[in-house]
């Protein structure tokens, strides 16, 4: 593909990212559908297929019988006239058949009734009333909850009727399959969530002891549950291993080139004491100081203090420090501190990003304001001063080590351009970020965002 190339999405693809923003986005949720959704998906088909197939054919089945059965009985009433009380007919009827059959003299059939909606029985009994008999008749399925009445007219003056057992006629006991089905279903569903949890919780651990180990913390961590999980957790406890010993070799190496230079830097310090004091001495001695100072902000910037554990912190005492610094170097430092003022951070890498921050600041303005929020579970923190500031295009480009700005703001004659990436480094091994932007003050504003 050519860079810059247009993606074409089909049509596919666009409700496919549609669907997904319904989605939930979490493991635990997408693997509850992934298990749900079959289940009522086969549920659904299968109760569909039993109500369709199984369901109507029996009450089908079941509503011929009672038809023939009353069919039955009106060929036996008119071929022996000799019952004329009926008398022999409902003794039949309710002892052979268990129907309670009547003769109703001189009567004839009720006004129908409103029909049912989603009655089956009714709309089944009507159809075979009406295949089978083929005479006048009337039938209600809702006045008794547990009988069916149907009247059937015999002649001008006659009419029988005969109640039936609902369960004669009508499936009744189809209600018991469902409820076995959807209780089994609860039970089992019940049982794989309760399983799930217990998959998905070392998955969760593993997260958060990858996000305490990138903000410095230490986390008690134990590999557990399935197979793949418990690789996944030593995978990152050998990684853990790893950047420890390779950090506590650099920190070994960068020690000792320390140590083997301030060595040397303390003999020429001493030769230079025993010198004549002339211009060029100490212009030497200007020399050698700043090359310590330089030594110290390359030295701090490579070690990046990360054998420092987090621990809570005291806000406000820090920025209370800070603040001191500042106005003794006679800048006018203002300080705002809102929410609660304990961190969890490692002190002495926070400590260094607060002072060069403010000293970035004290260095190029005379005014200086610190602001810090910690309402919610982010400390944000922002260090405005009345400087030059810096172009928007070059907001990013002093983040990076030993970049110092000719332009815009005096130059640091005194720094080594590692103020502003240290400061970064910290912000980020804390899980957070620095941004710049512009200031209220019509300086340069940072803003420090960590969790904390």
């Amino acid at each position: 593909m050519k860079i810059g190339a247009t993606l074409k999405y089909t049509p596919l693809d666009h409700a496919a990212r549609w669907f997904g923003r319904f989605l939930p986005k979490g493991l635990y949720a997408r693997a509850l559908i992934i298990i749900i959704a079959p289940v009522i998906l086969l549920q659904s088909v299968v109760a569909y297929v039993f109500m369709e197939r199984h369901y109507q054919l029996v009450t089908r089945r079941l509503s011929s019988a009672v038809t023939a059965d009353i069919a039955a009985l009106i060929d036996i009433y008119e071929s022996y006239p000799q019952d004329k009380d009926a008398s022999t007919l409902a003794r039949i009827a309710s002892e052979r058949l268990q129907l309670d059959v009547d003769i109703l003299r001189n009567t004839d059939l009720p006004p129908p009734g409103p029909k049912p909606f989603f009655d089956i029985l009714d709309e089944t009994l009507t159809d075979e009333l009406r295949r089978q008999i083929d005479r006048p008749y009337w039938i209600d399925t809702v006045g008794r909850s547990s009988y069916v009445e149907v009247r059937i007219k015999l002649d001008r003056s006659n009419v029988m009727r005969v109640l039936a057992r609902r369960s004669q006629a009508y499936a009744s006991n189809s209600h018991i399959f469902l409820v076995w089905m959807g209780g089994s279903s609860f039970v089992l569903l019940g049982i794989a969530i309760l399983f799930l949890r217990n998959q998905i919780r070392p998955i969760l651990r593993l997260a958060e002891a990858a996000e305490a180990v990138g903000k410095g913390r230490e986390i008690e961590f134990r590999p557990r549950g399935a197979r793949e999980v418990r690789q996944a957790g030593h995978a990152f406890l050998e990684m853990k291993r790893r950047i420890e010993r390779n950090i506590e070799q650099r920190t070994t190496m960068l020690n000792g080139v320390s140590h083997d230079l301030r060595t040397i830097l303390t003999r020429f310090k001493l030769s230079l004491v025993f010198l004549e004091q002339t211009p060029e001495v100490e212009d030497l001695k200007r020399d050698v100081d700043e090359m310590s100072r330089m030594l110290e902000g390359y030295l701090a910037f490579a070690r990046g203090d990360a054998g420092e554990l987090a621990v809570p912190t005291d806000l406000r005492q820090l920025l209370e420090e800070v603040q001191s610094d500042a106005e003794r170097q006679g800048h006018v430092t203002e300080l705002d501190i809102v929410g609660d003022p304990i961190i969890t951070v490692r002190p002495d890498a926070f400590r260094r990003l607060l002072f060069n921050l403010v000293g970035n600041a004290a260095r190029h303005g005379d005014r200086i304001e610190i602001t810090a929020n910690h309402e919610t579970r982010w400390l944000v923190l922002h260090v405005d001063d009345d400087g030059p500031g810096i172009p928007a295009s070059m907001r990013e480009e002093v983040f990076k080590p030993f970049v110092r700005l000719d332009e815009a703001r005096n130059q640091d004659e005194g720094g080594s351009g590692l103020g502003l990436a240290i400061a970064r480094d910290v912000a980020r091994s804390h899980g957070g970020d620095i941004v710049l932007g512009e200031s209220p003050l019509g300086g340069l504003r940072a803003t420090v965002r960590l969790p904390a």
